[in-house]
C-alpha cells in the first residue's frame, strides 16, 4: 500500500526521495511527504493529493540535507489531508509508516495522560510520540526503537530519522515489507526493490520482526528479541530505468497489450513444446498422495485460484477447497494431515494472503506460492514457489499478472493429472497444445478491439451491469465485474448463469446490460438457455463467444463479440482479456483515473 523511501547519502536527499516515491506511485496513495535533516534539525514538506503537489511544494520551498525519508500515504486512520500526511514527528524524531497500529488508541490515551499533545488523526503519530517520549527520557535512538517496538500491536514498516544524528536512520518491519539498499558510502530503505533500483541493485530484505540501524557505512540488523542477525545481500533484477508507458495512454493499456508476451514467457517456463508436455519443478507436496488442496488469495488472484480449482478437480481429480484469504484466517479451518495448499499473489506481499499462508503452514499444510516477485515475502517463506513472468505491473487493476497466474495454474492441473495417472498422454498433449496457442489468440484479439470499444460505449451509460458465466467462466464473470467496478465505478455483479433464476433475474430490465461469457463447448447450451430467460424479461444481452456459438446467440443478443475459437480448457484465459479491455475502455470514456482508481492500492499490505 503506502510507499516508503529513505536515504542516508552524499548528495541532496529530497530529489532522490521524490524519484523513489514516483516509482512507488503504482501502489496507490492520496497524500505524500518528505522529511530531511538540515543542520541537525528535522524539516519536512507534505502535500495532499498526487506527487505533483509535493513536487510543487519542494520547488517553492526546497529541502536540503543528505539524510531523509519519504512517503506516499493511502489513508486508513484520518482523512487524506496534508495535516495527516506523513512524515509525522517531533523535534527529535520523524517517522514514516506503512501498516496499521492496532493498539494506537490505547497508546494515545496513555500518552495523553502524560501530557502529550497529538496533532493528527493517524495511528502513525502514536509511534512518533512514543519514540519521542523515550528519547526525551534520555534513550538513544536504538534504545527508543527497542522499547517502542515492543509496545506496538499490528502491522508496520517504519523508517525513522533523528535530530542531531545526521548519518543515521532506523527501519523496522512487522507484516509490511522493507528492503535495505547498499550503495557506495550511502544506504537506502524502500518498500520494494523497484523504488531503490535507480540507487542500487544490492538489496537485503528485512525478515519478519527485524529492525535495522542504517548509517552511511552499512546496516546492523536485529531480530524481534534485539539479537544481532545477518541478512544476505542480493542483486535485484530490477533496473534503474524508469518503467514507462511507451506510446500508450495508460500503464493499464500497455499492460493489456503485454498479455501475449507474458503468457508466452510464463508458459515457456513450465511446458516442453517439443514433447507437448508440462515440466514442473519439484513441488513441496506429492500430487499423487495429497488428500486435499486448499487454495487462497485475495482480489483478482483469488478469482484466478477459483479457475484453478475447476481445472485441478476436473483434470487431476484432486479435491480442492478455495477461500478468500481474509476469511480463511478466521474461520478455523479443518485441514487434513499431509494436505497441500496454493497461495496466489502478484506482489507476494498481500497481508491477508501472507497471514493465510503462515496459518496453513502452522496447520502442517505444505504451501506452494504462485507469485510474480521471487524476492517477496511469500516466495521466501513458502515451501515451494512457481513464478509468473509478468514483469512489473504498474496499473493498480491487475491485468497481465492475472492471465499469467491462470497460465501457471493450468500447467499445474496438467502436471498433477499426469502424475496421478488420470490424464492420458494424448490428452495432455492436446491440452498443452491448446495452451501454447493462447498467446497467438490473445495477440489476434488485441489487434482489433473495435467491437469491444463499441460495446464500451453502451456499458458506459449504465448504472448497473451483470456479468454471467458457467463453469470455469464463472470466475471470469466475477473478474469482469470486479474490473468494471474498480475502474469505472459502475456497480457490477458477477453471477453463475444458472443462478440467475434463483434471485438475480429480478434485477433484469432494459437499463441493465447483461454481459455473458458464452464460448462454445459443453456448457454452451445451458448458458444460452439462461441468457434467453434474461432476454425474455427485457434484458440487454451482450455476449462474448466464438464463431461456433455466435449464430445461436445473435437470435436474441443485442451485441455479440466474436473471439478466437479455442479449446474449452483454455477459454477462461482468453475471455479474461476482453472483460479487462471492456473495463478499460469504459473507464476511459467516463474519464476516471485508469491507472490509480480512487480508494485502491496495488499492494494491499494492511489487513
Amino acid at each position: 500500500m503506502c510507499g516508503i523511501v529513505g536515504v542516508v547519502g552524499r548528495e541532496d536527499a529530497a530529489p532522490r526521495l521524490l524519484e523513489g516515491l514516483r516509482r512507488l506511485e503504482y501502489r496507490g496513495y492520496d497524500s505524500a511527504g518528505i522529511a530531511t535533516l538540515v543542520n541537525g534539525h528535522i524539516e519536512r514538506r507534505r502535500a495532499e493529493g498526487k506527487l505533483v503537489n509535493l513536487a510543487g511544494a519542494l520547488a517553492r520551498d526546497p529541502l536540503p540535507g543528505t539524510t531523509g525519508i519519504g512517503h506516499t500515504r493511502w489513508a486508513t486512520h484520518g482523512a487524506p489531508t496534508e495535516r495527516n500526511a506523513h512524515p509525522h514527528g517531533t523535534l527529535r524524531v520523524s517517522v514514516v509508516h506503512n501498516g496499521i497500529i492496532e493498539n494506537h488508541a490505547e497508546l494515545r490515551t496513555e500518552l495523553e495522560a502524560l501530557g502529550v499533545t497529538f496533532d493528527t488523526d493517524t495511528d502513525t503519530e502514536t509511534v512518533a510520540r512514543l519514540m519521542d517520549h523515550h528519547l526525551a527520557a534520555g534513550a538513544s535512538p536504538e534504545g527508543a526503537t527497542s522499547a517502542t517496538l515492543k509496545r506496538l500491536h499490528g502491522a508496520f514498516g517504519l523508517a525513522m530519522i533523528f535530530s542531531n544524528h545526521p548519518r543515521k536512520m532506523i527501519a523496522a518491519r512487522r507484516g509490511s515489507p522493507l528492503a535495505v539498499g547498499f550503495g557506495e558510502e550511502e544506504m537506502f530503505v524502500g518498500s520494494d526493490a523497484l523504488a531503490l533500483a535507480p540507487l542500487t541493485r544490492r538489496i537485503a530484505y528485512m525478515e519478519e520482526g527485524d529492525w535495522a540501524v542504517i548509517t552511511d557505512s552499512g546496516a546492523a540488523f536485529f531480530d524481534a528479541d534485539d539479537q544481532p542477525v545477518e541478512r544476505a545481500i542480493k542483486l535485484t533484477a530490477f533496473s534503474g530505468a524508469a518503467v514507462g508507458k511507451g506510446a500508450y495512454r495508460h500503464f493499464m493499456e500497455k499492460e493489456l497489450h503485454e498479455h501475449p508476451v507474458v503468457l508466452g514467457d510464463t508458459l515457456r517456463q513450465y511446458i516442453d513444446p517439443a514433447r507437448r508436455a508440462v515440466a514442473l519443478p519439484p513441488l513441496p507436496f506429492d500430487p499423487v498422495t495429497v488428500p486435499r488442496l486448499t487454495l487462497s488469495a485475495c482480489g483478482s488472484a483469488f478469482l484466478a485460484a477459483q479457475v484453478g480449482r475447476y481445472w485441478i478437480e476436473q483434470v487431476a481429480r484432486i479435491p480442492v477447497d478455495s477461500d478468500i484469504a481474509s476469511e480463511l484466517r478466521y474461520r478455523d479451518p479443518v485441514l487434513p494431515q499431509g494436505g497441500g495448499a496454493l497461495v496466489v499473489s502478484q506482489s507476494g506481499e498481500t497481508a491477508d494472503t501472507l497471514a493465510a499462508m503462515r496459518l496453513l503452514r502452522q496447520l502442517d499444510q505444505k504451501v506452494l506460492a504462485v507469485v510474480n516477485v521471487d524476492e517477496s515475502s511469500m516466495a521466501r517463506e513458502a515451501d515451494g514457489t512457481l513464478l509468473t513472468v509478468a514483469g512489473p505491473e504498474i496499473g493498480v487493476a491487475s491485468t497481465k499478472a492475472f492471465t499469467a497466474q491462470l497460465a501457471v495454474l493450468a500447467c499445474l492441473a496438467l502436471g498433477f493429472g499426469r502424475a496421478r495417472g488420470v490424464l492420458p498422454r494424448e490428452e495432455e498433449a492436446r491440452l498443452t497444445a491448446a495452451l501454447l496457442e493462447v498467446p497467438a489468440h490473445a495477440a489476434a484479439l488485441l489487434e482489433d478491439s473495435t467491437d469491444i470499444q463499441d460495446l464500451a460505449r453502451e456499458v458506459a451509460l449504465a448504472r448497473d451491469v451483470l456479468f454471467l458465466g458457467r463453469g470455469s467462466l464463472f470466475p471470469i464473470a466475477l473478474e469482469g465485474a470486479l474490473k468494471l467496478k474498480e475502474l469505472s465505478y459502475i456497480h457490477a455483479e458477477g453471477y453463475a448463469a444458472g443462478e440467475m433464476k434463483h434471485g438475480p433475474i429480478a434485477l433484469i430490465d432494459p437499463t441493465v446490460p447483461v454481459i455473458a461469457l458464452c464460448p462454445s463447448g459443453p456448457l454452451f447450451e445451458k448458458t444460452a438457455s439462461n441468457l434467453q430467460e434474461a432476454a425474455a424479461r427485457g434484458g440487454r444481452i451482450m455476449a462474448f463467444t466464438d464463431a461456433v456459438g455466435a449464430p445461436a446467440l445473435r437470435r436474441f443478443a443485442e451485441r455479440v463479440v466474436v473471439l478466437p475459437t479455442v479449446d474449452p480448457f483454455v477459454a477462461p484465459i482468453l475471455h479474461a482479456i476482453p472483460v479487462q479491455l471492456l473495463a478499460y475502455h469504459v473507464a476511459v470514456l467516463k474519464g476516471t483515473d485508469v491507472d490509480q482508481p480512487r480508494n485502491l492500492a496495488k499492494a494491499v499490505t494492511v489487513e
